[in-house]
């Protein structure tokens, strides 16, 4: 039983490509592009409607809510009892849009204040609530 023996004298070596199955798989991808190509660029046809693409960059206003460690309370610097601060935070609530609330509440403040500071946010309706701190170093 012989496997792929050697060259006869009377044969050659075989140098050249085989251009057929790269012919046949040329057609074969130019055929199924001639086909989709139609399908891609069909649509329903339609008159859209103009619009004016101006963006309203609004931002909102920041309130910086300080929290003192005696457990006062400053809206924007401006010192304000619970109550008011319940009050201002209501009407902030009705605001478009509504203003970003910044609680900054000072190392040494106890939590009960803080936690006053942010039932009230919450009970007004405001959505964005942040807490400012120093980096670490």
């Amino acid at each position: 039983m012989a496997f792929g023996g050697g060259l006869d004298d009377n044969e050659e070596v075989m140098s050249e490509i085989n251009m057929t199955p790269l012919v046949d798989v040329m057609l074969v991808l130019l055929i199924i592009f001639i086909i989709t190509v139609p399908v891609l660029t069909h649509s329903v046809k339609v008159d859209l409607p103009r619009a004016d693409n101006t963006v309203n960059n609004v931002k909102p206003e920041t309130v910086n809510l300080a929290v003192t460690a005696d457990g006062l309370f400053y809206w924007n610097e401006t010192q304000v009892t619970l109550e008011e601060l319940e009050q201002r935070l209501s009407v902030a609530a009705k605001q478009e849009p509504q203003p970003e609330i910044h609680i900054r509440g000072d190392r040494q403040v106890d939590y009960e204040h803080v936690i006053k500071a942010m039932a009230a946010v919450q009970k007004s309706g405001i959505l964005k609530l942040g807490f400012v701190t120093e980096p670490a170093q």
